[in-house]
């Protein structure tokens, strides 16, 4: 299982130079409402967390995956990051099975806010995930209410000091459950300034303690609620990247993808065009 860590791009700096991954846009739905989060589906000139040209159906997907593929990009990682929870949409799991099942050697990974991880922990060893990273930007209900607005657990909506106290312990109970099931596990933490400074050297140790393989500081991007706060800066990150590693790696070569992000990290590829190209191609064929 470790060995996947070499050929993840978001595990290995060298990694990201030689392989490529593929985000697959099957997840609209989120069970959470971050303060920093605008979930927009339509922005095709941005590039960040939470965005995508489309919102692809399973079988979209695997002819995807098979367009890269047949491309030889040296596809490793197939991954869902969104565009909402991966673990709060069913077509998530379809998705993932439907893909094992043709490509049983690609890694495949989710990303999620770890609200439902310990609920459906069974289901993603089942359809053949082996990677997860886990969004924990608190520890403790305190900082977590700030950040979050709300979260629908089991079908009931949760405000407040309630809400933040669910979704904390399932977050560690989940990176627990995920890490003792064999995953390999990387946690995302955004930095937010004047909100979470104090709570992210406690998130590298819970996270390095427990087991976790590496983490990944963010900086946050000004928007949403969180409209007016300060990005931090390149040496603000560094420093607590430094103070973070004595209890975990650090990922240092992050670029907050778009939840449809195709090729090596940082040199992604417009997938929509590519598709578009390549049915114009089909029909043009057809018509001669």
């Amino acid at each position: 299982m470790k060995d996947i860590k070499k050929i993840h791009p978001c595990f290995s700096e060298e990694a990201h130079h030689k392989f490529g991954r593929i985000h697959l846009p099957v997840a609209p739905a989120c069970n959470i409402q971050c303060r920093y989060c605008i979930r927009k589906y339509d922005c095709a000139n941005e590039s960040r967390p939470g965005i995508t040209s489309r919102v692809l159906k399973p079988a979209d997907a695997l002819d995807r995956v098979r367009a890269v593929v047949e491309r030889n990009d040296n596809l490793t990682v197939i991954g869902i990051a969104g565009p909402g929870d991966p673990l709060a949409n069913d077509a998530t799991f379809e998705s993932m099975a439907l893909i094992h099942r043709e490509y049983p050697d690609l890694v495949l990974c989710i990303s999620t806010n770890g609200l439902n991880l310990t609920d459906r922990i069974e289901d993603l060893v089942r359809v053949g995930v082996r990677s997860i990273t886990i969004t924990i930007n608190a520890l403790t209900h305190f900082t977590a209410e700030k950040i979050y607005s709300w979260i629908n657990y089991r079908g009931k909506t949760y405000r407040g000091k309630e809400a933040a106290e669910i979704l904390t312990a399932n977050q560690q109970r989940g990176l627990i459950n995920a890490i003792e099931t064999g995953f390999i596990v990387k946690v995302n933490t955004v930095y937010i300034p004047g909100i979470n400074d104090p709570e992210i050297p406690l998130i590298a140790w819970f996270s390095g303690e427990k087991g976790a393989d590496i983490m990944n500081i963010i900086p946050l991007i000004p928007q949403a609620e969180f409209e007016y706060f300060r990005r931090p800066s390149h040496e603000m990150i560094s420093k607590m990247r430094k103070e973070c590693m004595v209890h975990i790696p650090q990922m240092t070569h992050c670029r907050q993808c778009r939840a449809d992000a195709c090729g090596i990290l940082g040199e992604d590829k417009d997938m929509e065009l590519e598709l578009l190209n390549a049915r114009i191609g089909e029909e043009y064929c057809e018509m001669v």
